[in-house]
């Protein structure tokens, strides 16, 4: 469920109403004043398996600054108004790791329920000087047929290129957050 409490529009308390929609009766948070319908669709995140094509086309997985433990992951990032999905993770690449994006190809699409996220994932061959943002604690480079997958999101898209690639993909344990 959602944050919202109040309405964006009257600032009235949202209440669950179900109201016949497209698909039949749905229990939604609605504004009882000003008929006000917080939708709560998924918000779309992008992600990159990043390849670094000139460190032998290593994969640069990075650590979250507010994870615990030491779990490595893709490169994501929001989609920013008048952007497209290309743009936009070239541009999350370039900020949170200084490289310059290349040739970027679309993995696939996948939930993550667990956010109310949709991630676009896509393989993108970058170069440069690595310098991590704030938001970055570290990063590591691994070689295409030893990095490990996780079984989630990012996780699975990482799995399909790796055997994109013709490797059989290794899996870890998914820590929790």
């Amino acid at each position: 469920m959602s944050g919202f409490k109040f309405c964006p529009q009257c600032a009235t308390e949202l209440a669950l109403i179900t109201l016949d929609e497209d698909g039949g009766p749905t229990e939604r948070l609605r504004c009882t004043a000003c008929d006000f319908t917080h939708w709560n669709n998924p918000t779309p995140v992008l992600a990159a398996i990043v390849q670094c094509m000139d460190r032998e086309g290593q994969v640069l997985l990075a650590r979250n600054a507010a994870w615990p433990g030491r779990n490595f992951a893709l490169i994501t990032g929001f989609m920013e108004a008048g952007e497209t999905p290309e743009q936009g993770i070239a541009r999350e690449v370039k900020e949170e790791t200084s490289l310059d994006a290349g040739a970027i190809t679309l993995i696939g699409v996948y939930d993550f329920q667990r956010m109310n996220q949709v991630i676009i994932a896509y393989h993108v061959e970058a170069t440069g000087e690595i310098a991590l943002s704030p938001e970055l604690a570290e990063y590591k480079l691994f070689t295409p047929d030893k990095v490990l997958c996780w079984p989630s999101s990012t996780g699975l898209a990482l799995a399909k290129w790796v055997a994109s690639l013709g490797y059989e993909p290794q899996w870890r344990e998914l820590a929790k957050l």
